[in-house]
């Protein structure tokens, strides 16, 4: 399941920043559009949920992987 966020996460990052240069863009051509701004917030709400659910991963999953085997 990780593999699934991180790659949705990803995915919802390039979208991010795609909808952020579309933004500059209407803003330096002096459009008006407020669709436009509110269009990078589709992605990042999502991608908040996403990127806190992979910082917390290390310090809830509890993993019995390499640290374990390192301090004994």
């Amino acid at each position: 399941m990780n593999i699934w966020i991180r790659q949705i996460h990803r995915w919802l990052s390039i979208a991010f920043t795609l909808a952020v240069i579309a933004n500059i863009v209407a803003m330096t051509m002096q459009l008006q559009a407020v669709w436009i701004g509110l269009l990078a917030l589709v992605p990042l709400i999502p991608l908040l949920i996403t990127g806190l659910y992979l910082f917390a991963l290390p310090y809830v999953g509890g993993r019995s992987g390499a640290r374990s085997e390192a301090r004994s």
